[in-house]
Parts: structure tokens; sequence; C-alpha cells
């Protein structure tokens, strides 16, 4: 669990550039490459960050911490983010904002059938969308007052942290798992690729998918997924 910013943030009042001060984030997210973009989207809107990789490290968090927002993704490596969502949105008390995100186009029906507040597509590029995601759920009374200046200049995750998702993902195909660690980190590559813009790894990642779902070979499949994640781990700087 990684904790980024300030803690005198959370004593702040919420300003025209920085709307969220005062607020913290709960990211459940695997992908350390899309961790790091909400990182980017929470320091430009002033809010502090906190991060679960899975869903038992977001229980623990939050058995110690009550965040404001919380930002599930819906494919985690221990289970389905839509029942986190659900277990949160029937707390009581009730977490501010819960909100859904996933690459996958499907996942918004999902999320918002499990309770979420709203749900943010990957890839999470746009402070104006972040921003506005989070602020129109929450309650009237917790709403900055006054116009908001944003500056949507496009966010740049840390390479190092494509990388990171990359020896991530060999571990989890060198573990040589049941089909459902296959089913997870092909989910897992095609967020991350779509992410950072990883056409070839995207395309090889769904083709896996597919293959699972359809119930087709996979092994060429998957020595197509592994070579490419050999590649970039070969690089000397990722995508």
């Amino acid at each position: 669990m990684d904790d980024y910013a300030d803690p005198l943030e959370s004593y702040r009042r919420p300003t025209a550039t920085r709307p969220l001060l005062g607020l913290t984030v709960l990211v459940v997210e695997d992908s350390r490459y899309a961790c790091d973009a909400m990182r980017l989207l929470c320091l430009r809107s002033g809010a502090r960050i906190r991060r679960a990789d899975c869903m038992a490290s977001a229980r623990r968090h939050l058995q110690v911490y009550r965040p404001s927002v919380v930002i599930v993704d819906l494919g985690l490596p221990d289970g389905s983010g839509a029942d986190l969502i659900a277990e949160l949105v029937n707390a009581t008390p009730r977490i501010d904002v819960v909100l859904g995100t996933s690459g996958d186009t499907f996942s918004e029906d999902v999320a918002m059938a499990a309770g979420a507040d709203g749900f943010l597509a990957k890839p999470i590029e746009s402070v104006v969308v972040f921003q506005s995601k989070i602020l129109s759920a929450l309650p009237p009374e917790r709403q900055p007052s006054g116009p908001r200046l944003v500056s949507n200049d496009p966010i740049h995750p840390d390479p190092l942290s494509f990388r990171d998702d990359m020896a991530h993902a060999a571990e989890v195909l060198d573990s040589r798992g049941d089909g459902r660690m296959l089913d997870y980190v092909a989910q897992f590559l095609r967020g991350v690729a779509m992410s950072a813009g990883d056409a070839p790894l995207e395309v090889a990642a769904k083709d896996l998918s597919d293959a699972r779902a359809n119930g087709r070979p996979i092994q060429s499949v998957v020595a197509r997924v592994a070579a490419l994640i050999h590649d970039r781990l070969s690089e000397k700087v990722a995508i």
C-alpha cells in the first residue's frame, strides 16, 4: 500500500485550481502504470492518494482509514472489483464517492449494477473528466462553490511503472497457474497496453482472452504474449 502526498492536504480547503483539496482517494488498482496516472491526476487536483493493489489490501486499508473517494478497478488479482464496490456502497457509514474503472467496455454496466456512483474508462488522461466524476458524486455540502480553473494538459505516467507491470505479468505467466490466472493476466495486460498506447500488446492480450473464452488452443498465443513482455522488459526505457 502506497501513500503519496502531503498529510496537511486534508486540512486545506478546495481552490479554483485544486478543487479536490481535503479529499483522500483510495485507488484499488493492480497496475502501477494506471496508478501513476491516478497519482498525477490527484496531484493536479489537490487530492491525497493511497493505493491498494488487490481487494485484500483494500480491506486492510479500510479497517484503519476512511477515504473520501474509492476508485476500484474491476479486474483485480484476487476477485472482481464489483464485489468490493457492492461492499463499499452498502457499508455504514458509506464512503462519499465510489467509482469503478476498467478498459473493458462492458465493465461500466457491471460497476453501476454493483452500486458505483460513476465510472472512469481507461485510459484515464483527462483532469477535467477525473475531477468532474468525483465532484458530481459528492454530497451537495461537500461540493466546492465557484468556478474551476482546469489545465487539461495530458499526463505522462512514469515509464518505469510500465516496466513494473510487465515484470508482474511475466511473473504470473511463469507461475504456470490455472486458467483463472491466464484470464487475469490477459485482462491485466490489455488494460495496461490500452493505457500505454501499446497496440501490439493490446491485440495479443485480446487474442489470449478470446482464445480462452472460446476454448481454442492457447499455447501459441501465450508464447506471443510472453515474447512481447520479454521485449518490453529488455528495452532500456519502456514504451
